[in-house]
């Protein structure tokens, strides 16, 4: 499954990056770590990411980032309350001939 990244999905909505988040954070759809409020009922249109590396002081560093996929593109136009066109889909590398 494809997913953009909250800069890429406010690019696709018309928006800055910023006002994507203050917008999703007015509506409850994120918390203040711009993760999903309500990752159970939002699975579809709003994932999480979790990644790590390892810090040489530090030791291991671990972050998570939400991600929009596809159908959450057209659920966020909805549920902001915006117009506009979208992009068309990114091919997902995993579809073969």
């Amino acid at each position: 499954m494809s997913t953009y990244t909250l800069q890429e999905a406010a690019k696709a909505l018309g928006l800055t990056r910023p006002k994507l988040i203050a917008a999703m954070r007015e509506r409850d759809l994120i918390d203040t770590r711009n993760l999903p409020r309500h990752g159970s009922r939002d699975s579809l249109y709003l994932v999480t990411r979790e990644g790590s590396w390892f810090h040489e002081t530090h030791g291991m560093q671990y972050t998570r980032s939400t991600r929009v996929t596809q159908a959450g593109l057209r659920w966020l136009e909805q549920k902001l309350g915006l117009e506009r066109a979208l992009p068309e889909q990114k091919p997902d590398p995993r579809d073969v001939a």
